[in-house]
């Protein structure tokens, strides 16, 4: 179990680290437009990504 999390974090890490690495100025562009939303759009946007990530482990079980 130890080690499928590592491996789902190593995964989750190198899945972030593209587009800045990729596009640097789009990434800075679009994290500081990220900063500017309220509260309210944040915890939806972080809601909706939580239950896609439960749906994907749910349906590839």
């Amino acid at each position: 179990m130890f080690e499928t999390l590592l491996i789902a974090l190593g995964l989750m890490l190198v899945l972030e680290g593209v587009l800045p690495f990729l596009a640097p100025g789009v990434w800075r562009k679009t994290f500081q437009r990220i900063t500017e939303l309220a509260d309210g759009q944040l915890r939806f946007m972080g809601l909706t990504s939580m239950l896609v990530g439960l749906l994907i482990l749910i349906f590839t079980r």
